[in-house]
């Protein structure tokens, strides 16, 4: 398969009206984009910095995970926010992300996203992507953070030991998506979704929505892996993002870790 390059110049039009207009740094070959993003943040880089590569030979997700990111066959992008909000809204910014990376997804695939809480992107029970969000505080504001997405667009063969077994795209859409399509998408879809931060209560509007596009924070068995591991039925998401899970024990609030579904019957 014939491995697709970006239009530099037709991207960079595409997104003259967004706030990522002449921030856009394109790297054929990086470690890690999210790394890329850090260091630029801590250089002053300025808000809405974008950073995507072609390949990545030190991707990574949530808790250290290895996150496979071959030449030409995802989307591998970091996004350097600086958003002027409290510190306290932070866990929404991952939630956002997934609501922005499912509409993305959508829009040029026509493919519906399941979201898992609290940042992988499943096309029914096969994951296709994932973010991980790094950020700085000070004083109970946000002093920035990245943003990083990672979709599985190309990809026709996967590790066989992942923990849930991994689509792309085009497997799933049955034809070839343009990575091209979906930067632009994306992009445009998480400044939407990071405006929604700034909103007076946010928490009762992003929380809500990812309820809805979700089918695991209500009402599905899972196990809570992480520091708080637990049990039990998830019962939706509070004000700040936060899992909810009913156990045996009573109500837990999850603040981090990963679930899983277990099987019953």
């Amino acid at each position: 398969m014939t491995q697709s390059i970006f239009d530099l110049p037709t991207l960079a039009a595409a997104l003259a009206d967004t706030l990522f207009a002449g921030k856009l740094h394109f790297s054929p070959l990086t470690d890690s984009t999210n790394t890329d993003a850090l260091e630029a943040a801590r250089a002053g880089a300025p808000h809405g910095s974008v950073y995507f590569a072609d390949e990545q030979l030190a991707g990574r997700g949530r808790g250290r995970h290895a996150w496979q990111s071959a030449a030409g066959d995802g989307l591998y992008v970091s996004v350097l926010l600086r958003p002027p909000v409290p510190a306290a809204r932070l866990p929404l910014l991952p939630l956002a992300a997934g609501l922005a990376a499912a509409d993305a997804i959508r829009a040029v695939s026509g493919l519906n996203v399941d979201l898992r809480w609290p940042n992988d992107l499943l096309i029914g029970p096969r994951k296709a992507g994932g973010i991980l969000v790094e950020a700085k505080t000070e004083s109970s504001t946000v002093a920035f953070a990245v943003v990083g997405i990672g979709i599985n667009v190309h990809q026709r063969a996967f590790a066989a030991a992942a923990s849930t077994p991994a689509t792309s795209l085009d497997l799933e859409a049955r034809r070839r998506i343009h990575r091209q399509d979906l930067l632009v998408s994306l992009l445009k879809s998480l400044q939407r979704e990071t405006l929604g931060l700034l909103d007076p209560a946010p928490e009762q509007t992003i929380p809500r929505r990812v309820e809805k596009a979700s089918t695991w924070v209500r009402g599905r068995r899972v196990e809570v892996h992480g520091p708080q591991a637990c049990t039990g039925v998830t019962a939706g998401l509070d004000e700040h993002g936060f899992l909810l899970v009913r156990t045996a024990d009573g109500l837990v609030t999850v603040q981090t870790g990963g679930i899983r579904a277990v099987e019953t019957g």
